[in-house]
């Protein structure tokens, strides 16, 4: 490099073939896709299968996976894959179902039960209700129920008439007769089986009433004594009444029981709640006859006396092989633990058991649960839930409208069923990065990244494969086969997306959409296969529909109302380049970036920063200029400078170090008074020693100068100076690469700021002598004379002041 800093211009064009790398398909032998095997799982990202199958396999605590890569690069289909293979070997998950607990309704046990077993142990305690609902009516409407039933009833009223005839024979043997009045019983005296009246009685004489009055208050006292015991025989009838249903009960439901319990028996907690089951039956199934009788089939009361008997399978594989991969597209915080339903009654939101909704995380119990980041991040409560379910290792239900306030009503707090999953989360890095910097808890239930690849280099072997995987991705979408050389199109679009020649793009979704296009191309043309002239077709239409604003913006500059020079040689005037990317399209376009210069105390301004319209980025890029100026002419004097530098008509934000080199350019221009050429645009970032650095969107910004100069007319002198290091990633238009092949347009390859300094202006940027001076005439010196001239300035101008204030002070 040292060798080129004094010549005046030693850096040469690029040929075509550096501008463009063409596909060598030579080691497959192929007329079309349709001869190639397809492509089985992914290719390039060996490094994301290897955490896959780690993150799979492990199964301790907190070693669940977060999926990151770039847009299109089929994540998401690739972990679906890879993860219904895993879960495929793996063995079936339990099932579970909640049941009613007879002793804390509130309260629903969960039952773990083998895997399928849910919906038979289901239809079995249906079956059963359905059975009593027949069985036990039937039970009670016996005829033998009925006669022990009536001779209970029997015995009560037969203690109550002995009870009270005794009484009344024994009081008639006194003369004195008991009576039932509208508020209980009562004595009276009597004559002749009459009772006598009060007038009459007041007329007996005072002994034959007082022993009246006692023998009436020793019967009086008998009655009490026998009106207390009809509660106790009452209650005596009862209990008796209570056996005989327990007996009749116990014998409706025991073979019915029987018949589930021993289809069960093998399953400790499900014969534990069939005895309960038993035992509640026994208890209430009076209570299914009544409601029969009184409000029929129809009757809520009947209807939810029998629900309590059900079972309501939460999670239920139903003999499915393997273990479950679940994706919830839309993780609310009900959707993703489940939920409680209400339902109303009467006016009233009532719930029981039978109404709790399983989960995400419970349909995926025992298998895989997939999950989009963004999308969980976005529900309020999920994530927050998702951490503390993962923390607590088991799965609860919650009801936040309660938490909130937002619900007065009384809900059910479900047993907890314990968590058997493997979460993977799917996002983009910056929502990851993001995340972890933020969340501490992240890598505490995430300690497994799965990092996939955007693109993979590219050799004759990988564009082998890529031509396998667009003859696949054609195959799976029933589109016309690919011709080998619409296959390499594709493969060279694929390098094109990569940004780099010697990578290939794996958005595979981008290469989906266009072998779709491309497909649609030839059936317009009527043709059998998918040919070269249809894929460029296809891109050319995809660019079209994009690019509007590219146009219009063109049309500013060959107008002339965006001022952009394509001849002539301007000082302090240099063409940069921008990329504007919108909406997924980007594309070049020239600026205009000019310099004034003047003497000051050493100050480079950059205009877009005083503004507030040039970012952080763009900032340090100037800020660099002034390094470079000091530590190559500021040796001996002082920097004595006051330059400005601005992006012409430009009215937004400017962000990037892209143009500092142009800047750089402009600069020396402007204090050399070197004109530049205005055939040339200029891009590159540059640092504090001259060395010009590599910057991104290198395709989009030569295409957008190129455009301008082949609306003006090409002359032959016109090109662009890139960034030595981007060479490599090339991937031009082809019109530009035959103007570039015809000598029409040119790009030229820069590794430091002298060899384009020497382009621009046609002299030599002269190299640093052994006296310490640059050869004359060259652009280094004329610089640092300027510079020295600015510095001399200043000093004499300080001591002019000084004395100027002397003489002025005595006056």
């Amino acid at each position: 490099m040292d060798e080129l800093r004094g010549t005046k211009s030693a850096v040469r064009p690029l040929s075509a073939d550096q501008l463009y790398r063409a596909c060598d398909l030579s080691c497959l032998a192929f007329g079309s896709t349709a001869e190639l095997e397809p492509i089985d799982g992914m290719i390039g990202q060996a490094r994301a299968l290897e955490a896959l199958e780690f993150g799979t396999k492990i199964d301790k605590a907190g070693f669940n996976l977060f999926v990151i890569g770039g847009t299109g690069v089929g994540m998401r289909d690739a972990v679906k894959a890879m993860l219904a293979e895993e879960a495929r070997a793996r063995p079936g998950p339990p099932d579970w179902v909640y049941v009613n607990n007879f002793m804390k309704p509130d309260r629903p046990v969960a039952i773990e039960l083998p895997s399928g077993r849910a919906a038979g142990f289901k239809d079995a305690m249906h079956k059963l209700v359905e059975d009593l609902k027949s069985a036990a009516p039937a039970a009670f409407q016996s005829e033998d129920y009925q006669t022990r039933r009536d001779t209970i009833d029997e015995t009560f009223q037969k203690k109550q008439f002995e009870a009270f005839t005794a009484l009344r024979e024994k009081a008639a043997k006194k003369s004195i007769l008991l009576l039932r009045t509208p508020v209980g019983f009562a004595m009276a005296p009597a004559e002749n089986g009459e009772v006598v009246p009060p007038d009459q009685f007041n007329t007996w004489p005072e002994e034959k009433r007082a022993e009246t009055q006692a023998e009436i208050a020793a019967l009086e006292e008998e009655l009490e004594r026998i009106v207390r015991q009809i509660p106790q025989w009452d209650k005596q009838r009862r209990d008796e009444v209570r056996a005989l249903d327990r007996e009749t009960a116990k014998y409706a439901v025991d073979h019915l029981i029987e018949e589930v319990s021993a289809a069960f028996a093998d399953v400790p907690r499900v014969a534990e709640h069939i005895e309960a089951v038993r035992a509640d039956l026994i208890e209430n199934v009076p209570i299914f006859a009544t409601a029969r009788a009184e409000g029929g089939e129809a009757d809520p009361a009947r209807a939810a006396a029998f629900e309590r008997y059900e079972v309501n399978p939460l999670i239920a594989q139903n003999g499915a092989p393997g273990a479950p991969l679940v994706e919830e597209l839309h993780p609310t915080l009900g959707n993703l633990i489940g939920r409680i339903d209400y339902v109303s009654a009467h006016g009233v939101l009532v719930t029981n058991f039978l109404l709790i909704k399983a989960g995400a995380i419970h349909r995926a119990s025992g298998g895989y649960l997939l999950l989009d980041a963004r999308a969980l991040l976005m529900e309020p409560f999920s994530w927050t839930a998702l951490k503390r379910t993962l923390k607590r290792g088991e799965i609860a239900i919650e009801d936040v409208g309660r938490f909130l306030g937002l619900t007065s009503t009384v809900s059910l707090e479900p047993d907890p069923i314990p968590l058997e999953v493997k979460v993977v989360l799917i996002g983009d890095r910056l929502l990851y990065f993001l995340l972890f910097a933020y969340d501490p808890e992240l890598a505490e239930h995430f300690k497994v990244l799965v990092d996939f690849e955007d693109e993979f280099a590219r050799t004759p072997e990988t564009e082998a494969v890529f031509a396998r995987l667009a003859g696949s991705i054609a195959k799976r979408d029933g589109l016309r086969a690919l011709e080998r050389e619409a296959t390499a199109r594709v493969v060279e679009h694929a390098a094109r997306l990569a940004d780099h020649s010697g990578k290939l793009s794996l958005s595979v979704t981008n290469l989906r959409e266009t072998l779709i296009e491309a497909d649609f191309c030839a059936r317009e043309a009527g043709r059998e296969t998918i040919a070269r002239a249809d894929v460029e077709r296809a891109l050319q239409a995809r660019v079209r529909r994009a690019s509007r604003l590219r146009d219009r913006t063109r049309e500013t500059i060959i107008e002339r109302i965006a001022l952009i020079d394509t001849d002539g040689a301007r000082v302090g005037q240099v063409n940069g380049l921008s990329v504007i990317e919108i909406g997924g399209f980007a594309f070049g376009r020239p600026t205009r970036i000019t310099c004034q210069t003047r003497l000051g105390a050493g100050k480079v301004v950059d205009i877009e920063r005083e503004v507030e319209l040039g970012g952080p980025i763009h900032s340090k890029g100037v800020l660099i200029l002034s390094g470079f100026l000091a530590g190559r002419y500021a040796l001996d004097a002082p920097m004595s400078l006051f330059a400005s530098l601005v992006f012409e008509q430009s009215y937004g934000g400017v962000e990037g170090d892209s143009a500092s080199s142009a800047e750089l350019y402009a600069l020396m221009s402007a204090l050399a008074d070197a004109p530049l050429r205005q055939d040339l645009a200029v891009t590159g970032s540059v640092n504090q020693l001259g060395d010009v650095q590599a910057i991104g969107g290198v395709n989009e910004k030569i295409e957008g100068f190129f455009d301008i100069c082949a609306a003006r007319g090409l002359t032959g002198s016109q090109g662009v100076l890139i960034p030595n290091a981007n060479v490599q990633h090339l991937m031009l238009r082809e019109d530009v690469v035959k103007a570039c092949a015809d000598g029409r347009f040119a790009v030229y390859p820069i590794a430091c700021i002298e060899e384009g300094v020497a382009l621009l202006t046609g002299l030599g940027a002269g190299e640093r002598q052994a006296d310490g001076t640059f050869p004359p005439g060259s652009v280094n010196r004329r610089v640092e004379d300027c510079l020295r001239s600015f510095a001399d300035i200043r000093k004499n101008f300080g001591k002019e002041g000084v004395g100027e204030a002397r003489t002025q002070g005595p006056q």
